[in-house]
C-alpha cells in the first residue's frame, strides 16, 4: 500500500480530506514512492484556526522558556541527524553529506534564535523631555506563514519557522510538495522538544494553497523562497492584502577569476559550487567569468580535468559528488536549456545530457556540462538553469566582470577570485549584488547576519534570518511616558508636544 505523508497540525499528524494528492519520487529511481496530500482551502483555514487559537499563550511565555525549546530542538536535530538526512535524501535526490549540509546550516539559524531574550530585547531613553521618558518593544505578529522549496527542504523551514517561533508568533508552513517529509519530521522534533501544539503547523498543498495563505486575513506574514516570476507575485498579492512579506527569487551567480588567481583553489571551489546538489542550489555558482585570455585558456583546462574526475551517483553513495535532480521534468528542462545553448552559439565543452547510471536507468540523474564562449544577450545566460551546468562568459577585465554580474537580472550572490586585496575591496564596493564571495565561492551569511539578493533575486525590505529575521518576524511599540505632578497648563494642550 502506497504511503500517504500526511499533515501536522495541533502537535499531531492529520489524514489530509481533500481527496487530492500529489506523487513524491525517489529521484535515484525514478518510481513513486509515496503520495502527500494537498489542502483544501478549508483545512487550510482550520490549521490556521489552531495557530491563532495558540499563540496568544505562547507570545506571553517569557522569552527565556521559549528558548529552552530552541535549545532542546537543537540537541534533537543533531541526535536525529542521520535519520533526517537519510529522510531528505530519499526525497530530494541530494547525497548525504549534502543533506547533512542542509540541516547543518538551518541548525545554525535555531541556535542563533536561542539568543531571542537578548535579540527581543527594546530600547529605552530616561528624561528625553521634561519628565518624560521613551521606550520601545518588539511584539510577535501572531499567525506567520512560510513557504518553501524542494532545494532545501530542511535548511530554509528553519530560516523562516526558528525566528518566527522564538519572537512568539505561531508559524504555518507549507513545504514543497515534492520532498515533505523531512518537513513533517522537524515538526516532530519541535513537539518532542517542547514546543506547545500548534505553534507549528504543517500543510502541504500545491498553488491553490499558496494563494489561499496569501489572501488569509488571519496570516500576518509571508516569508518565501522560489523562483523570480512566482516571488514578484506572491510579494505583490499577499503585499495588497496588507501583509509583510519577504520574497526570494531566483539566482544566476557570477565567479570572477583574475589572472593572479590560485587556479587549483579557484578550480576546486568552482567545479564545487557549479556541480554539487546538481547546481540545484540558489546559491550555486553556474557562471565563471576568468579575465583576460590567458586565463580563459588555463581555467578551461583545468576545468575540464576536475569535470572528468567527478563521480554522480545515487544519493546514498558515500563516493558521489552529486545525485540525481529531483524530478523528470526538472531534468528535462535542464536538457532543454543545454540544447538552447547549442542553438543560441555557445561552445558545448562536456555535454551531460544522456547520462545513465547502471541499474538506475530510470533515474533522475543529469551529467556535468560545461560551455565556453557564452554571450550575454544568450537566452540560456540570462535564465536560471538550476541544475549542473556552467558557463564560462569571458571579460577582459575587471571593470567588465563587474559589469556583467552587476547588469544581470539578479542579483543574489557572486564571488571574485584572486590574491589582490585592492582588487577585491573594489569589486565588494562596486558590484550590484547581495551577498559577495571574495575567495569563497558559496558566499552564504552566517547565522548572526542575513541572507538576501537584490533585484530579482529578491522582493521586500527586510532579508531571511539574523537580526533581519527578528525585524521581520515582530512589530516595534514604542511609549512616551509621563507621570504629572500637577500644575496643568490649559494652552499648552493645544500645542504639539516638544521635548523642551
Amino acid at each position: 500500500m502506497m504511503r500517504t505523508i500526511p499533515h501536522f497540525v495541533g502537535g499531531r499528524a492529520v489524514e489530509g480530506r481533500s481527496g487530492r494528492f500529489g506523487d513524491v519520487f525517489d529521484p535515484n529511481t525514478g518510481r513513486v514512492q509515496a503520495r502527500v496530500a494537498l489542502a483544501s482551502a478549508g483545512e487550510l483555514d482550520a490549521a490556521i484556526a489552531n495557530a491563532a487559537a495558540a499563540q496568544p499563550a505562547w507570545a506571553a511565555t517569557n522569552p527565556q522558556r521559549r528558548a529552552r525549546v530552541m535549545f532542546e530542538f537543537v540537541r534533537l536535530l543533531n541526535a536525529n541527524m542521520d535519520e533526517l538526512a537519510h529522510l531528505l535524501s530519499s526525497e530530494h535526490g541530494k547525497v548525504i553529506a549534502d543533506s547533512k549540509g542542509d540541516i547543518m546550516r538551518g541548525l545554525e539559524v535555531i541556535e542563533f534564535a536561542c539568543g531571542i531574550p537578548h535579540l527581543l530585547k527594546g530600547e529605552y531613553t530616561q528624561g528625553a523631555g521634561p519628565g518624560i521618558d521613551v521606550y520601545s518593544m518588539r511584539q510577535p505578529l501572531g499567525v506567520v506563514a512560510g513557504i518553501t522549496p524542494f532545494n532545501f527542504p530542511a535548511m530554509i523551514p528553519m530560516w523562516m519557522m526558528g525566528p518566527a517561533i522564538a519572537c512568539g508568533n505561531a508559524f504555518i508552513l507549507k513545504p514543497s510538495e515534492r520532498d515533505p517529509s523531512a518537513p513533517v519530521r522537524l515538526a516532530e522534533l519541535m513537539i518532542e522538544a517542547g514546543l506547545p501544539p500548534g505553534i507549528l503547523n504543517v500543510v502541504h498543498g500545491d498553488k491553490d494553497c499558496v494563494e489561499a495563505i496569501l489572501d488569509h486575513p488571519t496570516v500576518k506574514a509571508v516569508s518565501f523562497v522560489g523562483s523570480s516570476d512566482i516571488a514578484q507575485s506572491v510579494f505583490s498579492r499577499a503585499g495588497a492584502n496588507g501583509k509583510r512579506v519577504q520574497a526570494m527569487g531566483g539566482a544566476k551567480n557570477h565567479g570572477v577569476v583574475l589572472p593572479d588567481a590560485d587556479l587549483d583553489q579557484a578550480v576546486a571551489d568552482i567545479v564545487g559550487a557549479a556541480y554539487g546538489s546538481a547546481g540545484e542550489r540558489c546559491m550555486a555558482l553556474p557562471v565563471v567569468t576568468p579575465v583576460g585570455e590567458k586565463t580563459a585558456i588555463a581555467l578551461r583546462e583545468k576545468l575540464v580535468a576536475a569535470i572528468g574526475g567527478l563521480r554522480v551517483g545515487i544519493s546514498t553513495d558515500k563516493d558521489a559528488h552529486y545525485g540525481p535532480v529531483v524530478s523528470a521534468a526538472h531534468k528535462a528542462r535542464i536538457e532543454s536549456y543545454i540544447q538552447m545553448g547549442v542553438d543560441e552559439g555557445a561552445e558545448l565543452v562536456v555535454d551531460g545530457r544522456g547520462f545513465s547510471l547502471q541499474g538506475h536507468e530510470d533515474g533522475f540523474f543529469v551529467g556535468p556540462t560545461l560551455f565556453d564562449h557564452v554571450k550575454p544577450g544568450m537566452t540560456s545566460y540570462k535564465d536560471e538553469i538550476f541544475g549542473p551546468v556552467l558557463q564560462i562568459v569571458r571579460a577582459e577585465s575587471l571593470e567588465e566582470g563587474v559589469a556583467l554580474a552587476s547588469r544581470h537580472q539578479y542579483g543574489n550572490g557572486v564571488a571574485i577570485f584572486t590574491r589582490n586585496g585592492d582588487a577585491a575591496r573594489e569589486f565588494a564596493d562596486q558590484v550590484e549584488v547581495g551577498m559577495i564571495g571574495i575567495n569563497v565561492p558559496i558566499p552564504v551569511p552566517v547565522a548572526y547576519h542575513s541572507f538576501g539578493g537584490w533585484k530579482r533575486s529578491g522582493f521586500g525590505d527586510l532579508n531571511q534570518y539574523g537580526m533581519d529575521g527578528v525585524r521581520f518576524y515582530t512589530r516595534t511599540k514604542t511609549v512616551t511616558q509621563r507621570w504629572p505632578k500637577g500644575g496643568a497648563v490649559l494652552d499648552q494642550s493645544f500645542v504639539i508636544p516638544t521635548m523642551r
